[in-house]
């Protein structure tokens, strides 16, 4: 998949979870991309976070640092 695509779609599921209260929105954020995303896309978006990536919605970002391995 491609990078950008990546990056969308993680945004559009941190613009669904921005309404909650932060800590409730990270782990809604984090349990979608646990639950839904597959192995490479996780990886994908993990790699994005490393790099510092700042298209990524900040509630992205904490939400994969604290994803499972």
């Amino acid at each position: 998949m491609s990078a950008d695509k990546i990056t969308r779609m993680a945004n559009q599921i941190a613009g669904f979870f921005a309404a909650y209260p932060k800590e409730e929105a990270v782990a809604g954020v984090r349990k979608h991309i646990q639950d839904f995303w597959e192995p490479r896309m996780k990886e994908q978006i993990r790699a994005k976070v490393a790099a510092k990536n700042t298209e990524l919605n900040p509630l992205v970002v904490e939400a994969v640092e604290t994803l499972p391995r």
